[in-house]
Formats: C-alpha cells, structure tokens, sequence
C-alpha cells in the first residue's frame, strides 16, 4: 500500500475508532511498525490526530477528508468519469462546476480537449463558473476557458468557496450543464453532500442549469448524506464507473435518470 493510501486508511479508522494501536495497524495494513509511527507522526504534524505512546487518537476535528488526501482514492475509476463529463462539453457551452476529487478531474479532462481550443489559438470557447479555489488555479491558465470564479468563504476541507457571496454571483448565472461532485446518490432521496453549506452552493448551481450531471464514483452510490443538493427528479445524467453493482444501476435508470457506467 502506497503512503498516500495508507494516510487515507488511517484517518478513516481514526475516524471510525477514535483510538488506534500500532501493533493492529502493522497487522491490518501489512506493513512495518516504523512505517505506522512514521505515517501518525506526520498526521499528528498535520493536526489530523493526537500521537499517543503506542499509537494515536482523535482531535476534536471533522474527519471529512481534506482533499489533499483523497486525491489517490479510485484515481482511475475518476479520470474515466471524468473523460466521459467532459464528452458532454461542446463549444460554447456554459458550465457549473463544484469542488470534489472528481470534479477536479472533469476540469483537467475539459483543458486537454482539443477540440474545444479557438481556431486561432486565443479567446474562450467555453465558459466554466466554480467556487473550488484548486480548480479555478488550473484552469486560469487555460486560454480557450473563460473561468468565472465565485467570491465566498473558504473551506479548507474542500477548497471550496461558500456562503451568501457565492449566491450573489450564482444568481446573476445560467448555465448549459451543471457538473456536480457529491458525498452521495440515492436512487429515492436524490444526490447529497456532507457540509449543509457546500450542499446549498450545489443545489443553486444545479437550479440555475439546463442540464444536471452528477459525477460519482461506485462508492457513493446507495449513499444519503447529511445534506440535499437535487431530488431525482432533478438529475438529468449520472456517470460512474464499472464497480457499481448493477441493481442500484438499474434503479437509478428505472427513477429516470440517464446513467453512464464507464
């Protein structure tokens, strides 16, 4: 197991348990307890945890993941998903966008689209409205994209801007597609986020579109969190990969929604 992975699996179980012993984790993680005390010194430099004599605790923080170590997780599963988000993009489309691992690759699928560079090597051809800081920094230097990039409050969990500063731009918008990251997608409840806060910049975006397209790997499928961002209803496209069991698959085609498994 690579470093980035095992730092992901550690604060998940960290998470989970609240205490953690380096003996288990040499045996759970298959790897050397120097390695262990080496991967919870660095999260406890991080804040992310407490070291403790024989392994580590929580911290009074939220373990929703900051994005820096979520970035390796089903790297794969996403680029696909995202190669298949950015298939939707024709020119002169304009396009919400919200923060997220996936959404982040959806972004970096969009600048390798030949087809959307001007003919003469200048001027936009496609306009993409975000509040992720992280994406926005990407894309500034993507001369056929004319970036519109919300003002607001920063979460440093998601790099995501939020609150009233965002609506006050989102409002003023419309948008040809809306390109939705979530926390989870339930064939009944609809898409969801964990922060009430990131679910409400969502569901503006969502609303102020012609077309929802929500981008979520296997994992999130089934999955209600915290927050509501659309009904089903409101969801056009859904794309995920091929790890998705194909009865939930089915239920989300049968709810109406257009759903693409790559």
């Amino acid at each position: 197991m690579k470093r980035p992975d095992r730092l992901n699996r550690l604060l998940e179980l960290i998470a989970e348990r609240h205490t953690l012993e380096v003996d288990e984790l040499q045996s759970e993680l298959g790897v050397s307890a120097a390695t262990i005390r080496r991967d919870l010194d660095h999260l406890d430099e991080q804040r992310m945890l407490t070291r403790t004599r024989g392994g580590a605790v929580a911290n009074n923080v939220a373990y929703d993941l900051p994005i820096r170590y979520k970035t390796t997780r089903k790297i794969g599963e996403k680029q696909r998903i995202a190669a298949a988000a950015a298939e939707l993009v024709r020119s002169g489309m304009r396009i919400a966008c919200n923060g997220g691992t996936t959404t982040t690759e959806v972004a970096r699928a969009l600048t390798m689209r030949d087809d959307l560079a001007a003919e003469d090597g200048t001027g936009p051809t496609i306009t993409i409205a975000t509040n992720a800081v992280n994406i926005a920094s990407e894309l500034a230097v993507r001369p056929q994209v004319k970036l519109v990039l919300t003002g607001g409050v920063m979460r440093t969990q998601s790099y995501e801007l939020v609150g009233s500063l965002v609506d006050a731009v989102l409002d003023q918008l419309n948008f040809d597609l809306a390109i939705v990251g979530v926390n989870g997608i339930d064939p009944v409840h609809g898409a969801s986020a964990a922060d009430e806060k990131e679910a409400a910049v969502n569901r503006l975006m969502a609303s102020r579109s012609a077309r929802v397209v929500i981008v979520a790997d296997s994992s999130k499928l089934g999955l209600t969190a915290f927050a509501n961002i659309c009904t089903v209803e409101e969801i056009d496209v859904l794309i995920t990969d091929s790890g998705a069991d194909a009865r939930i698959i089915e239920e989300f085609r049968q709810a109406g929604i257009e759903t693409v498994v790559v």
